[in-house]
């Protein structure tokens, strides 16, 4: 059998974002030309279109510095819970180590 080889995710700057974007709103052309054109999927393109017109507050939804926030949040209390774990097993070894004769 064939073995698949996993496709690399590409990163785009920001700055390409942008202009992408712009180049949306700008020019009134479908977004699955101007993502042919660009050499993006038309999906990752509306996506970028999408997330604008909620930073823009044109539409309903989390704006990216939220987004950014909330990611940022989440590991803050996964990495809480981490602690909290940990020193919940160190009190019970302890108090285990000193109650025994």
């Amino acid at each position: 059998m064939e073995e698949r080889q996993r496709r690399t995710r590409r990163q785009f700057s920001e700055e390409f974002k942008r202009d992408a974007v712009d180049l949306v709103r700008a020019s009134g052309r479908p977004i699955a030309q101007i993502a042919h054109e660009l050499g993006v999927y038309d999906s990752t393109l509306g996506n970028w279109v999408r997330q604008d017109r909620i930073d823009r507050g044109e539409r309903e939804g989390l704006t990216s510095d939220e987004r950014a926030r909330l990611r940022q949040l989440e590991t803050e209390n996964t990495r809480l819970r981490m602690e909290r774990d940990l020193l919940k097993r160190t009190v019970a070894f302890w108090v285990k180590e000193t109650s025994t004769p």
